[in-house]
């Protein structure tokens, strides 16, 4: 088993890392989150998104992605964290933290086969569908039922500390 720090890889890399692949006849999968505070409902999906092909890569928003996204007091966790836990699962292959907003660029730098996406969205709501459809990338719902998040986690923790 690698290390996890090993799949933690740079944005440079990636083409490179997903080109070989390709000439293996590698089926590549990506999905992306925040990932603040890793609980089972990250697992699964991770686990579902890997099901759609050979070598999964995880986009990482970066620290000031999620503030952004969540709100004041997140990330609880930094970006390194975050990328090294997700890296820990034996379901992913490759991390790589971005600060943009969506994954649309690192749809183009990548060029999975399948972006895979939570079961918080369908195949209408997902933000990058157009750039998904343009690029041919397949998109694909996975993971369990959303009945968990962070943000819920993080209310029961406060409340448990406040009882």
């Amino acid at each position: 088993m690698r290390p996890a720090e090993t799949k933690i890889v740079s944005r440079a890399e990636i083409s490179g890392i997903a080109n070989n692949l390709r000439k293996q006849g590698k089926r590549i999968v990506f999905a992306n989150g925040c990932f603040d505070i890793l609980h089972a409902g990250h697992v699964r999906y991770l686990e579902g998104a890997r099901g759609e092909g050979d070598a999964l890569f995880v986009g990482v928003n970066a620290d000031s992605g999620v503030q952004g996204l969540k709100g004041a007091g997140r990330p609880v966790l930094t970006e390194r964290a975050r990328a090294l836990l997700v890296a820990a699962l034996c379901a992913v292959d490759y991390v790589i933290v971005f600060p943009e907003s969506n994954v649309e660029r690192l749809l183009a730098e990548l060029r999975p086969d399948v972006h895979a996406k939570g079961t918080d969205y369908t195949a209408e709501t997902v933000p990058e569908k157009a750039t998904a459809e343009r690029l041919g990338i397949r998109v694909a719902i996975v993971g369990d039922a959303k009945n968990h998040s962070t943000r819920e986690l993080l209310q029961t923790v406060r409340k448990a500390l406040h009882d």
